[in-house]
């Protein structure tokens, strides 16, 4: 009876301690969305007010994005900072809308992607 609560215990604590690593190391919002990516250009910063009266701003992107087999959809999304200009990102899209992103290098971007970002330049 020991054996099986010491093994019951073990694994407990192997499970509790797995769960732990994944949610450190796993952003949840990028887990069953599609992959867009696109060029920074310049964003619209947006002040407001909170309802404490506290001030605050955010810079808010529509662009228009690619995915993989070069299908665009023009995308809007937040971010608390201004990005850099002409950086490359990859936007993690689900039903609702972008729910996070991650700069990448160019090296990165699928052909049809950096092909039809390169159409935009011109």
């Amino acid at each position: 009876m020991k054996r099986v609560l010491l093994i019951g215990s073990i694994s407990l604590i192997v499970l509790v301690i797995g769960f732990l690593v994944f949610i450190q190391n796993v952003n949840i919002n990028r887990l069953g969305t599609d992959h867009y990516y696109v060029q920074i250009q310049d964003g619209k910063r947006i002040d407001e007010t909170a309802d404490d009266g506290k001030k605050y701003f955010y810079y808010e992107y529509t662009l228009e994005a690619f995915d993989q087999d070069g299908n665009s959809k023009t995308l809007t999304f937040n971010a608390n900072k201004e990005l850099r200009k002409d950086a490359y990102l990859r936007l993690y899209v689900k039903p609702s809308g972008v729910s996070s992103y991650q700069e990448v290098q160019e090296s990165e971007l699928p052909k049809q992607a950096k092909q039809r970002l390169d159409s935009l330049k011109k």
